[in-house]
């Protein structure tokens, strides 16, 4: 091996560690030594890569921080390139797969009216419901009624929203939908790695469950302001939030470069046994460069739901995880000039009906996994 080759070697394995390579901005990097306890200068030159390492002084030639931040670009592009969760063609026909399919009437019932098709290849006759199998509602009223749910209104306000358009359901009904279709979503968006920033922020806020006090941990990327972890605890100063974080690194897949919490020792001790590399921010204050507003805006959301509530009933309630993927996947947020955190993160949900797009393709992943 030659030395271009072993600088290459080097260089790649230089951007495979965690930290080593910090992005300044596109034309300035970082790069750790790997014998020496300092950082090395690469910029962007109208020759190349220039990096202030004494191999690179001596040589002039690429040296091995240089190969680093090519590498790390290279993978950064590839951690860059979204993920795209379109509509599912439910329209084909489920016996034969064509899409020679015309509407052949309606179905009615208690719950509203139901379009059937009939496939001109097979003459099988069918309904579209790829996620809403023997559900009476119409995958559009299950639909809506998760939208105002999550949006504010009480189940008996979504309800009475529903009579309106016809559809008798108890609130019952409407909380069952809410159970099922969050635990269908939860498992296939669980899956997908969010592509998150290197600045993370922590907070809690109390919660009443059965009229017990209790206290809501999260997580959130500073930059994309996408939800990453949640845990609940009867308990703000004795609680251990390392499964907080332990969960947060699996979501996203790596450890911030900063973390940004109050002075809790909880985030001080779990920050030094899963992120032993970041750099902990525990001075924040209302106003000024060190703050937490972003996280504190993100627990106004939750305590608006949670007040219509008048209390959460389980701590185990899906009600805490599907505001979780509304916040993350649904909710256009005008901080992010109207996008929602998952299409900053490289998740986009396609649709006029985010709703259903997950909910389908969500089923659809489910359906391969059991033929499979």
């Amino acid at each position: 091996m030659n030395a271009t080759d072993l600088r290459q070697v080097k260089g790649e394995a230089i951007a495979r560690e965690f930290g080593w390579v910090v992005r300044v901005d596109e034309n300035h990097y970082q790069v750790r030594s790997q014998t020496h306890d300092v950082a090395y200068d690469v910029v962007s030159t109208e020759r190349g890569w220039s990096c202030s390492c004494p191999d690179f002084a001596y040589r002039g030639l690429r040296c091995k921080h240089c190969w680093a931040v090519e590498f790390s670009q290279t993978m950064r592009r590839k951690v860059e390139s979204a993920v795209i969760i379109a509509p599912v063609n439910s329209q084909a026909c489920p016996s034969c797969q064509s899409v020679r399919v015309v509407k052949h009437g309606v179905r009615h019932n208690n719950y509203g009216d139901i379009q059937q098709f009939l496939c001109n290849d097979c003459r099988h006759a069918f309904v579209v419901n790829l996620g809403f199998e023997r559900m009476r509602a119409t995958p559009q009223a299950i639909t809506q009624a998760m939208q105002l749910y999550f949006t504010g209104e009480s189940l008996r306000n979504v309800q009475r929203f529903l009579r309106l358009q016809g559809v008798n359901v108890s609130h019952v009904s409407v909380l069952k939908w809410i159970r099922k279709y969050v635990a269908l979503m939860t498992k296939y968006l669980d899956q997908i790695t969010p592509k998150v920033g290197d600045v993370w922020r922590a907070d809690e806020l109390y919660v009443k469950v059965k009229g017990d006090l209790k206290y809501l941990f999260a997580m959130m990327d500073d930059e994309t302001r996408f939800w990453i972890a949640q845990q609940v605890s009867d308990h703000k100063a004795d609680t251990n939030a390392t499964r907080l974080f332990r969960e947060a690194k699996q979501v996203a897949g790596k450890q911030p470069r900063t973390l940004i919490t109050d002075g809790l020792n909880s985030y001080r001790d779990a920050s030094r046994f899963e992120f032993p590399h970041t750099a902990h921010v525990r001075e924040i204050r209302l106003a000024g460069a060190i703050h937490n507003n972003k996280m504190e805006r993100m627990n106004g959301e939750v305590r608006d739901r949670e007040k219509v509530m008048r209390g959460l009933k389980t701590a185990d309630t899906p009600i805490l995880k599907g505001y979780q993927l509304f916040h993350n996947y649904v909710r256009p947020h005008e901080a992010l000039g109207g996008q929602t955190p998952a299409d900053r993160c490289g998740v986009k949900v396609e649709g006029e009906n985010k709703w259903l797009t997950i909910i389908q393709n969500a089923r659809s992943k489910a359906s391969l996994h059991e033929t499979g």
